[in-house]
């Protein structure tokens, strides 16, 4: 595996909005499963699977605290790559002729 396929790794993880705003939620601090449950209106098993991908792709690990299951941002660098594509959506959007 080289930089090239952990990059299309990380944005194929990263291209779905479900697991793009888990990510930016946990951004702002690690979270229990419980708390992530309630925020975003999926069924267990569905987000579950998006957890594994993000897990798999090395953005988050997981950390079990008693019974609970906590997730955090793993690769600190997704921060900046978020905020490179948010001025990218900005800089697209400016772009649109209407």
């Amino acid at each position: 595996m080289n930089a090239d396929d952990v990059s299309v790794k990380i944005f194929k993880a990263l291209g779905h909005p479900v697991r793009l705003q888990i990510v930016k939620f946990l951004l702002k601090e690690p979270q229990c499963v419980c708390v992530l449950n309630q925020l975003f209106d999926y069924s267990q098993a569905n987000l579950s699977q998006h957890l594994k991908i993000l897990r798999e792709a090395g953005i988050l690990e997981n950390q079990k605290i008693g019974v609970e299951m906590h997730y955090s941002v793993k690769l600190k660098g997704i921060e900046k790559l978020l905020a490179t594509m948010d001025l990218t959506a900005a800089e697209y959007f400016s772009t649109l002729e209407f």
